[in-house]
């Protein structure tokens, strides 16, 4: 489906703006368990969007030459994804030491974090849809709090705790534009089978479609 998508804009695309070798549409070459496409269209334009287990990223905007590169420019800039402190939240019938949730309540499992006391190892793990609790044995208090979503490495400043949280913590993930990579600084360059773009978090390698 992405890539009729993506095979479908490129057929729509004005024949006016840029004649260069970098316009087509590519398919990612990173293995079976990825997916997506590039478009580069001949009117300063791009699409793309990836698949890779449970990320799932997009981005458009326009791209102009640098040498013998091209380079991407997301537009809009996206907004990114933040953790906010929220009011607390009981869940069967008691508070969590720590909960995640979407705007609307939901609870966000999978939300890895580091717990810090005034003594002693800090506590490490990640929520649950329940979120987690410190050991009914474990009487410390919690002083401060980092979190870190491992799928798009979404982290947030430490948060502090004070004597009114009474050491509780509810966090809500404000998605904003969650997903759409923000590609400046992105540059492709041209391959013997294809493309490769290179970004801020690594390489990704694009082969042309309907090449040999």
């Amino acid at each position: 489906m992405r890539t009729i998508f993506l095979a479908a804009a490129l057929i729509t695309a004005p024949a006016v703006a840029q004649d260069s070798p970098f316009v087509g549409e590519y398919g990612v070459s990173e293995g079976p368990d990825v997916g997506g496409g590039l478009l580069i269209r001949n009117d300063g334009r791009f699409q793309y969007l990836l698949e890779a287990g449970a990320l799932d990223e997009r981005a458009e905007g326009r791209w102009e030459v640098r040498g013998e590169t091209i380079c991407l420019t997301t537009e809009p800039k996206p907004v990114p994804p933040a953790f906010e402190k929220g009011p607390p939240i009981a869940v069967d019938g008691e508070v969590p030491t720590l909960f995640v949730t979407w705007p609307k309540g939901g609870a966000i499992s999978g939300v890895d974090f580091v717990i810090g006391f005034d003594s002693g190892e800090p506590a490490e793990g990640y929520t649950q849809y329940y979120g987690w609790s410190m050991p009914e044995d474990d009487k410390r208090v919690p002083r401060w709090v980092e979190v870190r979503e491992p799928v798009y490495g979404i982290t947030a400043p430490r948060f502090e705790l004070t004597e009114s949280d009474g050491g509780k913590l509810r966090l809500i993930l404000i998605p904003n534009d969650i997903g759409v990579v923000d590609m400046d600084g992105a540059c492709i360059e041209r391959t013997g089978r294809g493309i490769v773009l290179h970004r801020r978090d690594g390489d990704l390698r694009f082969v042309r479609l309907g090449a040999d």
